[in-house]
């Protein structure tokens, strides 16, 4: 008993399952949440956001930090050897120079004007000749005075950097990654409305074959009745044998188009609940089975608004507005660009007050500017390729524009095309019927034979079967009319629930 009861719990909840009703509604719901392709689009928006984000950060200062540590193997050594500086005496306009006691030159008198000799005895000039002086005193520099110790090296510093002009660049970079975002959410808004067209595709699918499973079983029923009628005609003498064997031939073909219709609907079946994320073998029940649902009239909107509806104008337009941007940006490296500079680098040994072997530092403060002056014509061609990228952007708009004009208008004569069809379809539907009738009551009459209600029987089938069809066609021509106008509502996620 516990056996029973524990294999029954595990059955029920499979059981309820498989009996759930869902909507159509529902199932778009289901399949936007679990198609991969719109996850991976949601992403891309994400990530769009972020990187526009990022692009409003240029306009704030950036700031930096370093620290180096450097082990040198040497010393640094100014003098080869010890150096001798000569004595002299500073002069009353402040300038190095000498008396006549302080230097051994002999001297001579030329013009008038004592002039000192060399040590060959040539009359030279000081200023010009200074090698010439022979000096009776001088001051020694040790080689040991200009040896620094640059063994050990720590550097370390802060900056930072502020845009101030660029040429209106960052600007620009910033508006285009605004455009990429919204590019990408355009990029999903049109998969969210190709994914619709699908699942209702396959939804009408299911309903379709639905309908007409029901009425291949009926028709195989009828023909059913008809094999037993003639099968006891037959026996009382009253049909051939021939008549039984057609019969038979129909009925066997009944028990084929039930089974087609059971595959095809199997099958369709699995695609809807592919699209949805529901298990392969889910038989949940559909609510528009009977397709007794009507179907509302599509309003139609101005042209204009449904090209700002569509998602693929809405992506073309912001590729043209990137491809605008992208222009100003290659016209922007033909202007200046000025930033203003602040650092405080700090380093041992330091330089700031002789050589010292402690950690000094100093801010400093400037302004950069750079002024593009020749280049060999590289920015005038990427300007000129920019600017025709963008006229080519503009182009694409229009005749997406053009196309989606013929487009409206050819769903709107399918959709007029497709009423008539269904009413034409339903007239027939109620005429077979009527001839269904009155061939049956003729063959139970005597007055008709197996063949005639047989052919009844198959125009009976036939025009049931053609205003399925016909019906199933008005709904998608709606829907297709809904998504050329950019009417098609994606339902919100956060709806669910």
């Amino acid at each position: 008993m516990r056996h029973k009861l524990l294999l029954l719990m595990w059955f029920i909840p499979g059981w309820l399952s498989a009996q759930e009703t869902l909507t159509l509604e529902a199932l778009r719901q289901m399949a936007l949440e679990h198609n991969k392709s719109l996850a991976v689009a949601r992403h891309s928006v994400d990530a769009a956001n972020q990187l526009k984000k990022a692009a409003f950060t240029q306009f704030l200062p950036n700031f930096s930090a370093l620290g180096n540590y450097s082990y040198n193997q040497k010393n640094l050594k100014m003098l080869g050897e010890d150096a001798l500086l000569p004595v002299g005496t500073k002069m009353a306009d402040g300038s190095f120079g000498f008396t006549p006691e302080q230097i051994s030159n002999q001297w001579t008198m030329i013009e008038g004007r004592p002039v000192p000799l060399d040590a060959s005895g040539k009359p030279f000039d000081p200023a010009k000749n200074p090698e010439s002086i022979l000096w009776k005193n001088y001051a020694v520099l040790p080689k040991e005075a200009m040896e620094f110790d640059i063994q050990n090296i720590f550097v370390g510093g802060i900056n930072f950097i502020q845009p101030v002009y660029l040429g209106g660049k960052i600007a620009e970079m910033y508006r285009l990654a605004g455009y990429s975002e919204q590019l990408a959410q355009a990029r999903k808004e049109n998969q969210e409305q190709e994914l619709l067209v699908e699942v209702d595709e396959a939804y009408w699918r299911v309903v379709s074959l639905e309908s007409k499973l029901a009425l291949a079983r009926e028709y195989r029923s009828l023909v059913a009745r008809l094999d037993s009628n003639i099968n006891l005609m037959v026996e009382e003498g009253v049909a051939t044998k021939a008549d039984a064997l057609k019969v038979q031939v129909k009925l066997n073909e009944a028990d084929m188009t039930v089974t087609r219709a059971e595959n095809g609907l199997s099958l369709s079946r699995m695609a809807l609940n592919q699209l949805c994320g529901l298990p392969v073998s889910d038989h949940s029940k559909l609510a528009d089975q009977q397709l007794n649902a009507p179907e509302p009239v599509v309003e139609m909107v101005p042209l204009e608004m449904a090209w700002n509806n569509r998602p693929e104008i809405k992506a073309l337009m912001q590729a043209e507005n990137m491809a605008r941007s992208n222009e100003r940006i290659m016209l922007s490296r033909f202007l200046p660009n000025i930033a203003f500079t602040g650092n405080y680098l700090y380093s041992n040994p330091n330089l700031f007050n002789g050589f010292e072997k402690k950690f000094d530092g100093m801010f400093s403060f400037g302004v950069v500017a750079t002024v593009p002056v020749f280049h060999f014509g590289e920015r005038l061609h990427t300007l000129r390729a920019a600017r025709s990228t963008r006229e080519m952007s503009t182009l694409q708009v229009e005749e997406a524009k053009e196309k989606i004009e013929l487009q409206i208008n050819q769903q709107s004569y399918k959709i007029a095309e497709s009423l008539k069809k269904q009413v034409a379809a339903l007239k027939n539907t109620e005429h077979a019927q009527e001839n269904l009738h009155a061939a049956t009551e003729g063959f139970e009459a005597g007055v008709i034979t197996s063949t005639d209600l047989m052919m009844a029987q198959t125009a009976w089938i036939s025009a049931q079967s053609e205003y399925i069809d016909a019906t199933i066609e008005v709904k998608l021509c709606n829907l297709y009319l809904k998504k050329s106008l950019g009417t098609l509502e994606v339902p919100s996620l956060s709806q669910k629930k």
